[in-house]
């Protein structure tokens, strides 16, 4: 984006929202594919187990990729596609998916961009107590052992977890995500794992690839006090430390952040003699995903954190499908903020997209103006922070095609391509798909 040097233009997906085949040549079941056939967890009462057919379509998509001329492609391994009960048996029918894909995109002239682990833990390893369970750090070193030998070759790009504080916070603290759990120690302990994880992988990708260059990616939201009082301005300190800051502080050096957040100290009878030197990952790259911002206010009724998130339909503000304000200006804080920390390494937009009600095709087009608006707001504010001195290195849309979204199931449609559920998931490029290739060809000149 700074004229002469390189910026990573790219676009994202993961396999658990896009694969599909839940149970094809040996894999294993995730905690979100028995999540998602529980009664009423997922409100259009779909499940995971076809996402986007990524799977059996990948060849196709990787040429939709290359129309669009996107060079970096953004992917996540499947844990349980590897080691379908977690540990132990390896199932090479699985990894040769990877080989595959990875040798396609490299064909196809796709930089590949790995994800090790994007929610889908192996449902064999829940059943142990998966991110409650301390040795899930050892089995998680084990499976990224076996996956960055296997394509540290060829993948030189890797990200360690996807977003530690959405899935132990939704899935071991609220229990709206996978695997459903909830409870304060619950999502601590979790919590803590992952970030144990998040040093101890970066140590393995860095032993098994030679030139690795390695992050791990982190949900920003900007956050904004509901009005100037000194409670609610201090409410909204609390949810930043906690949203914003509590995974990626450590995994830089810094420690958990406990002085705003008393509760937050009940994490310290987790950690063992030796774990607060092991936190920092040395990571060359923060992976930053941001959608939205968050609008507090102080709460007496909210456990803990004393806080409470003030929705985009009741301020009355544009939205998305997922109700989520449309406010450009929060990439630009969130980048502003992660700058201000003492060595923090590049920054790179691992995700930024947004979901709308997409218009019927007209002449196998599909006129995505709110998408394209979208796009368009937040690049330039990451344009903005750039030059202004900020460490942006890529920007990587948020997806590549429509897929799962989690508990929301299939209505929320993120996609630079549309997907037809209903007819053999057909893929058509939406207009927002041919705007980003002219961005991107016209960023090269």
């Amino acid at each position: 984006m700074k004229s002469g040097e390189p910026f990573y233009w790219g676009v994202s997906s993961s396999a658990a929202q896009s694969e599909g085949a839940a149970d094809a040549d040996g894999k294993g079941p995730s905690i979100w594919d028995e999540f998602s056939l529980r009664k009423s967890k997922i409100k259009d009462h779909t499940s995971i187990a076809t996402g986007a057919g990524f799977y059996h379509h990948f060849r196709e998509d990787l040429k939709l990729i290359s129309e669009l001329s996107i060079p970096n492609f953004r992917f996540s391994i499947s844990w349980p596609r590897i080691l379908p009960g977690g540990t132990g048996f390896l199932n090479t029918k699985g990894l040769d998916f990877y080989d595959r894909l990875t040798d396609s995109m490299l064909e196809a002239d796709i930089t590949p961009w790995a994800t090790l682990y994007h929610w889908d833990l192996p449902a064999a390893l829940q059943n142990r107590g998966g991110w409650n369970n301390r040795e899930v750090v050892s089995w998680f070193s084990d499976y990224a052992d076996i996956v960055t030998r296997k394509l540290g070759d060829r993948v030189l790009n890797w990200m360690v977890l996807n977003e530690p504080m959405a899935f132990t916070g939704a899935g071991y603290f609220l229990g709206v995500h996978a695997p459903g759990k909830k409870g304060i120690d619950s999502f601590l302990s979790a919590a803590h794992h992952a970030a144990l994880a998040t040093s101890m992988g970066a140590q393995v990708i860095r032993k098994n690839v030679s030139k690795a260059y390695v992050g791990s990616t982190y949900s920003q939201s900007a956050i904004h006090p509901a009005t100037f009082s000194e409670k609610d301005t201090a409410a909204a300190a609390r949810v930043n430390d906690l949203l914003n800051l509590f995974f990626v502080l450590p995994a830089t050096g810094h420690g958990y952040p406990l002085q705003r957040l008393k509760f937050l100290r009940r994490i310290e009878k987790f950690i063992k003699p030796g774990d607060e030197s092991q936190l920092n990952a040395h990571l060359d790259f923060i992976g930053v995903q941001t959608y939205t911002r968050e609008v507090v206010s102080f709460s007496h009724f909210v456990p803990f954190v004393k806080a409470r998130m003030i929705s985009a339909e009741k301020r009355g503000v544009k939205s998305t499908q997922m109700g989520w304000e449309v406010y450009p200006p929060s990439i630009y804080e969130v980048l502003k903020q992660l700058h201000s920390v003492n060595g923090i390494p590049d920054m790179i937009i691992t995700e930024n997209g947004a979901a709308f009600e997409d218009p019927l095709p007209e002449h196998n087009r599909i006129n995505d103006i709110e998408r394209i608006s979208y796009l368009q707001s937040h690049i330039d504010m990451v344009k903005k922070a750039v030059d202004e001195g900020v460490n942006v290195k890529g920007y990587f849309v948020w997806s590549l095609t429509d897929n799962f979204e989690w508990a929301e199931g299939y209505r929320p449609r993120f996609g630079l391509i549309h997907v037809d559920y209903k007819n053999e998931l057909k893929r058509t490029i939406k207009n927002s798909g041919y705007w980003y290739r002219d961005l991107i060809q016209n960023s090269k000149r």
